[in-house]
């Protein structure tokens, strides 16, 4: 994928995984928010090399959870 269309789904991939967030951490979608933009998975995210874009909703939450209780994040292998 280009860097072009990963701009136009960072949104949307972004807007679930804070609803995801906001709901099963029960914090407020600005906590969420602040939460996900902060982590390195998003920077990752944001990065079209990585290819996170491709992983699932659920997925980049066990991500995301996987970093705040360890620091680190093990991509899954594709």
């Amino acid at each position: 994928m280009d860097g072009k269309k990963l701009i136009a789904l960072l949104p949307e991939i972004t807007s679930e995984v804070v609803d995801f967030i906001s709901s099963r951490d029960e914090m407020t979608e600005d906590e969420a928010i602040r939460n996900l933009y902060s982590s390195k998975l998003y920077q990752d995210l944001e990065n079209e090399e990585t290819k996170v874009w491709q992983f699932s909703t659920e997925t980049l939450y066990s991500l995301y959870i996987q970093e705040k209780k360890t620091g680190k994040i093990e991509y899954p292998e594709c």
